[in-house]
């Protein structure tokens, strides 16, 4: 053979070698490299409560057991976790506390995942409920709907008239500063059963026909963020189905949020360890990462 055909049949060789172990090592460097992930969000997302507490931002009260770290250790992910609690919607492009950079400035066109629970404080929706139901229930023995007559329509209202914009406004932000990134926005896990269930005053001294009336301002958020995350070209991650059944109500073992007397955490009506690892998961497999 000559010398030429010889050369020939050697590199052709070494060629194949080399794209059989590229095949049985799971392909190019680039198709292995780990993603860029950044978090960002509110305390459902800092995993507020939760142990340990990441030391870098004490006033953020973010845990290094939220389910961004859940996330990136299952994935490999290199993570960029500014989750803060208390956040708002205005916090991804302004600082939310001195030295603590707008939640957006993490985020560049080399972001491969970003991740984000929001929408909860605007309004101050949560922690406004909680403490009006809370109040009236306690004062009518848990009786009745006293919250719901006296606010009605009000925290939907709100939802729809202020949080729902100022979402997009803020998805927007995110778009803009992460063009090429895959953007999950998690809806909020159930903190109330579906229905009156007098065993819950205990843990949430809520009046019987105001758990419910909390649960629907609950789903109102819910929809106003799937509504805002699927006009900016976000993916939804719904925990309706998800997290039904492990509502602050639960034992536990069972319940994600805890509740809001004598439960686990120092930070009530939040997720605890289990809930942030089930919303990592109910995340990942939504994102087809798992």
């Amino acid at each position: 053979m000559p010398k030429h055909a010889t050369r020939n049949v050697m590199a052709t060789s070494f060629a194949l070698v080399g794209a059989l172990a590229l095949s049985l090592t799971g392909g190019s460097a680039h198709a292995s490299a780990p993603l860029d992930y950044v978090a960002l969000g509110d305390s459902y997302s800092a995993g507020s409560g939760v142990l340990p507490v990441d030391p870098t931002n004490l006033l953020c009260l973010r845990s290094t057991a939220n389910y961004p770290h859940v996330i990136a250790a299952r994935t490999g992910a290199r993570l960029k976790d500014v989750t803060c609690g208390a956040a708002q919607t205005k916090d991804f492009t302004a600082s939310q506390y001195p030295g603590t950079a707008p939640q957006v400035n993490a985020l560049s066109a080399d972001t491969d995942l970003v991740t984000l629970t929001i929408g909860g404080n605007d309004n101050g929706t949560f922690i406004n409920a909680i403490t009006a139901c809370g109040t009236a229930g306690v004062l009518t023995g848990g009786k009745g709907s006293p919250c719901k007559n006296m606010h009605g329509t009000s925290f939907t209202d709100q939802i729809e008239t202020n949080t729902y914009p100022a979402l997009k406004s803020a998805l927007k932000a995110v778009r803009d500063k992460a063009p090429n990134a895959r953007v999950a926005v998690l809806g909020y896990p159930w903190i109330t059963p579906a229905e009156a269930d007098p065993s819950c005053f205990a843990k949430l001294p809520v009046a019987a026909g105001d758990v419910p009336y909390l649960r629907d301002i609950q789903t109102h958020l819910n929809a106003a963020v799937e509504r805002a995350a699927e006009e900016s070209g976000a993916t939804y991650v719904d925990f309706s189905r998800a997290s039904d059944g492990h509502d602050a109500c639960k034992a536990a073992g069972t319940r994600w949020i805890e509740p809001l007397l004598f439960g686990g955490s120092l930070v009530p009506v939040h997720p605890n360890a289990l809930g942030e690892r089930r919303m990592a998961e109910h995340t990942m497999s939504v994102l087809g990462l798992s």
